[in-house]
Parts: C-alpha cells; sequence; structure tokens
C-alpha cells in the first residue's frame, strides 16, 4: 500500500481537476466536505440521489454544482451523472458522509494520477475510528474515495446501470490492465449507516447494499457486459 507524501506543489490547474460527490439523504456532512473540495478546484459537484432532505440545497449553499434527482436511481448512476457535468480531465470521487476530511487527503489521491504513477487511487481510511477502518479495511475495494481520469471511469461498462459503481470499476481495473494502489487516508471516516438512519433502518440498509453487491456478477452475466 502506497501513502505518497502531501503534495500541495502537485502540478496541474485546478480547472483539470473535478470534485464529484454522489449524496443521498447527507445534508449533515455534504456541506464540509464541499467546502474541502472547494480547497482543491472551484469545480466541485454533488449529485442528490432523489435525497428526502436538504443536502442539495446544503451543498449548494456551501459552494458546490448541484443536480437534484427526483428520484433515487443509485450511487452508480448518480456518479455517471456527476462525470457528465463536468468537462475535468481528471475527477476526485469522494462520498458525502466523511468526517475529518482534508486538502491534504485530497493531494495524496490526486498526485499520483496527475504524475502518472497510477491511473487510479483508492483512498483506505487508517485512525478515523474503529467501525471506519475495520470495515473499508474489509472491503477496500468499495471505497468510495478515488481518483482517475474521467474519460476513463466514463469508459466503464455498466457504470451507470449498477446501483454500486465499485465492482463495475474493479472489473475494469483488471480488464484494462490499468494501474492502481490503494492510498491510506490518515484520520477520515464515514458516518455509518446506523448511525445515520437509526440502527435497524441502518442495519436494513447495509444488508440489502451487500446483498446488491454480491449479486453484481449474476447480473453482468444475465445482461451482458
Amino acid at each position: 500500500m502506497t501513502a505518497p507524501a502531501p503534495a500541495h506543489s502537485a502540478r496541474f490547474s485546478s480547472t483539470q481537476v473535478a470534485v464529484v460527490i454522489p449524496a443521498f439523504n447527507e445534508a449533515d456532512t455534504v456541506a464540509e466536505v464541499v467546502r474541502v473540495a472547494l480547497t482543491l478546484t472551484p469545480e466541485v459537484v454533488v449529485v442528490s440521489d432523489g435525497s428526502g432532505d436538504a443536502t442539495a440545497a446544503v451543498a449548494r449553499e456551501a459552494g458546490a454544482r448541484v443536480l437534484d434527482l427526483a428520484q433515487n436511481v443509485g450511487k452508480g448512476p448518480a456518479l455517471k451523472a456527476a462525470l457528465e457535468l463536468t468537462g475535468a480531465e481528471f475527477v476526485v470521487m469522494l462520498d458525502a458522509d466523511l468526517v475529518g476530511l482534508t486538502r491534504e487527503h485530497l493531494d495524496l489521491l490526486l498526485q499520483p494520477v496527475i504524475s502518472g504513477s497510477l491511473d487510479m487511487t483508492i483512498g483506505v481510511f487508517e485512525g478515523g475510528g474503529f467501525v471506519s477502518d475495520w470495515g473499508n479495511k474489509l472491503t477496500p475495494h468499495l471505497s468510495g474515495q478515488r481518483a482517475c481520469r474521467r474519460a476513463w471511469l466514463l469508459a466503464v461498462p455498466r457504470l451507470g446501470e449498477e446501483r454500486w459503481p465499485e465492482p463495475p470499476i474493479t472489473d475494469a481495473l483488471k480488464t484494462t490492465g490499468a494501474h492502481w494502489d490503494y492510498v491510506e487516508l490518515p484520520n477520515v471516516a464515514q458516518v455509518v449507516k446506523e448511525k445515520k438512519r437509526g440502527f435497524w433502518k441502518g442495519a436494513q440498509a447495509r444488508t440489502k447494499m451487500y446483498a446488491d453487491l454480491l449479486t453484481y456478477r449474476v447480473r453482468k452475466k444475465r445482461d451482458g457486459p
């Protein structure tokens, strides 16, 4: 696992980079994620995925460009919609429920991609809290914190069809021979579903998510590439 040194001096124009943030009912945390993202680039795009709370309004007030979807379609379609709203060459993908995020974390994700040493970085939590660290390390390939070229990501088959985009991205990393690595993000954590929605509703949402992730290959085989 690599952990490049923070690189505020990375040579890129902020107009080359966009931060894209799919969000569903994340009014409590999305503003701070947007504010940190704006320290990297003015091109911060939030897609509110049919949220029933003030996610869209809060993100817009924080300074993001916001698309407010009328219905909940899933993280994959929301991510693709965000990518289609920007013309940036590089993108940093972030979840909207992060806590402890700083500009240094964004540099850690972006620098290896900007320099050309990696095609994609995948952020994993370290020291942000037992639950976030444990869950992220068990399934690091499901992390929503990534950086890559926008064109590469848009070309991922089934990206906008799957509710969760991480399995199609993992497939594409393998089939394209892309160079990628995990990058540690110190002291970052996610607000777990059980805390956001209450224990039982959160556990139900988590179970549904894993069921959908585990049946990805069944759907892929059934529907074709």
